[in-house]
């Protein structure tokens, strides 16, 4: 089972313990150095690499994901399919679809870049702020899913319209609508128009 929080380690290939650490990035996106995960969320936060990815059923349904109670950042909120950090030098299609595949337990069937997108959202429950600099993948996911439940405590398959009643009523991440926004263009090119993303 993956390991997350902040002040996890994850064994090296010797088998010893190193710190998660982040690929800190300048404001084009260049990689400029490293970081340690809960360190580069410290306010005022450091500008790292990370991805969010949307995927979609055949019906043009977005699979959402409540994050666990026991996620160090942002826990028990609704965000998007999934979301994360590339470990340095990691491709971030390649760690996007990693990270699918360990929270969800299903990989996308497709998935495709749609841009990227620079934000800066303080999470005003734990203090920790996403200063990122994000990738964004649409795709299709049509494998039963499995979610981890150290990461997902819950997932929906939702309309843009119950998107919306559901975000007027349900905490979701504070990053949720920054990168929904940014994606909607490559959003309604995989679901057409009708589906209303």
């Amino acid at each position: 089972m993956p390991i997350t929080p902040a002040t996890a380690t994850h064994s090296s290939s010797n088998g010893t313990a190193e710190a998660i650490l982040l690929e800190l990035v300048d404001e084009k996106g260049v990689t400029t150095g490293t970081a340690e995960k809960l360190a580069a969320h410290q306010p005022p936060g450091l500008l790292h690499r990370a991805f969010s990815v949307f995927l979609f059923d055949e019906r043009g349904r977005l699979l959402l994901q409540q994050r666990a109670l026991g996620k160090y950042h942002s826990p028990g909120v609704w965000s998007n399919t999934c979301c994360g950090h590339p470990y340095p030098g990691e491709a971030p299609f390649t760690a996007a679809a990693r990270r699918t595949h360990e929270e969800l337990g299903a990989s996308p069937s497709l998935m495709a870049e749609a841009g990227t997108v620079r934000y800066n959202h303080p999470d005003p429950a734990s203090g920790l702020v996403e200063q990122e600099y994000n990738h964004l993948f649409v795709g299709l996911v049509q494998a039963p899913l499995a979610p981890d439940p150290e990461e997902v405590g819950a997932t929906a398959f939702v309309t843009a319209a119950e998107l919306a009643e559901r975000h007027a009523r349900d905490p979701f991440s504070a990053w949720f609508m920054t990168v929904l926004d940014a994606a909607r263009p490559a959003i309604r090119e995989l679901t057409g128009a009708s589906a209303g993303w």
